[in-house]
């Protein structure tokens, strides 16, 4: 027993300096945000700042429109989301459920475009956009990421582990295809539905090339470009850099928080009772 319980306490203590070692970088950006520019300059540069000074905070929002460049990317992340589970959801129901012609085949072709890097389609992608005159747009920083192979994948793996003896009731009492989809799937969907939300947004969040590629304007810059040109304006005021990453990093946060939240949730709210 005692062997055991030390055992334990070693693997515990083992995974917290793991943690920790993650969470440095992390740890070290948030402190120093509220560091001074002397503090930050000291080497080694403390972890801890001797007060807290938000002044950093206020000259990054005067200097740039980092508000603004937030609510772009909180927009273009929350709209791809959305419509990438709408999307998603429903492809994944009509491949798992539903019952036509080539359908394997149609899938293994629509699974085979994951296989194909972002960046063959780039240029096909910006002459498109350029076309339709959508430079400078929300429309033409979220059209193209409406849908993808992805979520589909994952939903689908996640609806075909679902009991059918719910569907096998679902049709005795006559729904059809949209009162399943909606009354019965969706609901026992909320971990997966909750997942792939959270990593839509923030793998949308941290786009970098495509809003550099097809905006001009700063007023439709999103977090990632503006921190960049923060970097490149101050090069030498690390204090007042990372208040800008932090500033970037609080609503992903807040969403992870959340997102996890639901993930539990979802959890609890789809578990069949025998």
């Amino acid at each position: 027993m005692i062997a055991k319980r030390t055992t334990a306490l070693l693997l515990y203590v083992l995974l917290a300096a793991l943690a920790l070692m993650v969470l440095y970088p992390l740890i070290f950006t948030v402190f120093s945000s509220f560091m001074t520019e002397k503090e930050v300059s000291n080497f080694p540069p403390p972890l801890f700042p001797t007060h807290v000074y938000l002044g950093n905070f206020k000259e990054a929002i005067a200097g740039f429109p980092i508000v603004r460049f937030i609510l772009n990317s909180f927009i273009v992340s929350a709209a791809v989301m959305i419509s990438q589970v709408v999307t998603s959801s429903l492809a994944a129901y009509a491949f798992s459920f539903l019952n036509f012609k080539g359908k394997n085949a149609l899938f293994a072709v629509f699974l085979s475009t994951m296989m194909i890097p972002w960046e063959v389609t780039i240029i096909p992608n910006y002459l498109l956009i350029k076309s339709w005159g959508w430079m400078d747009s929300y429309q033409g920083l979220i059209v193209p990421f409406m849908a993808g192979a992805f979520g589909v994948f994952l939903l689908r793996q996640f609806f075909l582990q679902l009991p059918r003896e719910l569907f096998d009731a679902g049709k005795i009492d006559g729904c059809g295809h949209l009162r399943t989809y909606f009354s019965i799937v969706i609901p026992l969907a909320r971990p997966a539905l909750a997942t792939l939300s959270v990593y839509v947004f923030l793998t949308h969040w941290n786009h970098y090339l495509w809003p550099l590629l097809i905006t001009n304007r700063a007023s439709m810059r999103t977090v990632q470009i503006g921190v960049a040109m923060l970097q490149h304006a101050e090069v030498m005021s690390w204090n007042l850099i990372l208040a800008g990453v932090t500033l970037v990093l609080l609503p992903s946060f807040i969403l992870l928080a959340f997102g996890v939240k639901q993930l539990v949730r979802g959890i609890a709210a789809g578990a069949v009772k025998g």
